[in-house]
C-alpha cells in the first residue's frame, strides 16, 4: 500500500503513476543510458500540437536530479541533436567527464578555506579588514 502512494504522488523517487500510464499509452522507448534512465519521445516520433515538435522525456533511475541525464543524451533531450546517441555511435570527447552527484548538504560538499564549515570554528582576522563608520 506504501509503493502505491509513493508512486501515485512523489515525482523525486521515481515516475510517478500518472507519468507511468502517459508514457505507456503515448511514449516509444528510444533507449537507456549507463546510469538506467530510460529516454522516451512521442510515438512514431509524431509532432505534438501544442509544443510544435517531438516531446521528449526521460525516466530517471532512481533519485530525479536533472544532472544525471549525460552529455550524449543531453543534446537528444534538449532538441539540439535530431538523432539519439543510440542511433549514432556516439563516442564522448575527451573533455566530457562521468557524473558526480550534487554533494550540496553532504560531508562531501565543497567547502572553501574561510567557511565555518570547513573546520569547525572560524578563522583568525587577519587586520586587512577596515569596519564602516558613519561620517
Amino acid at each position: 500500500m506504501k509503493q502505491f502512494f509513493l508512486k501515485f504522488f512523489t515525482w523525486w523517487s521515481g515516475q510517478t503513476f500518472g507519468t507511468q500510464l502517459w508514457t505507456k499509452r503515448y511514449g516509444e522507448l528510444v533507449g537507456q543510458d549507463e546510469q538506467g534512465n530510460l529516454y522516451y519521445r512521442t510515438r512514431g516520433g509524431e509532432i505534438d500540437p501544442t509544443l510544435g515538435f517531438e516531446r521528449r522525456w526521460v525516466i530517471y533511475n532512481g533519485y530525479a536530479e536533472a544532472s544525471r541525464i549525460p552529455p550524449a543524451w543531453h543534446g537528444w533531450i534538449h532538441h539540439v541533436v535530431d538523432t539519439p546517441p543510440t542511433e549514432i555511435n556516439y563516442q564522448p570527447r575527451e573533455w566530457e567527464k562521468p557524473h558526480q552527484p550534487n554533494l550540496t548538504g553532504t560531508a562531501k560538499a565543497y567547502r572553501p578555506s574561510g567557511s565555518t564549515l570547513a573546520s569547525g570554528k572560524r578563522p583568525k582576522a587577519t587586520g586587512d579588514y577596515q569596519p564602516w563608520t558613519p561620517g
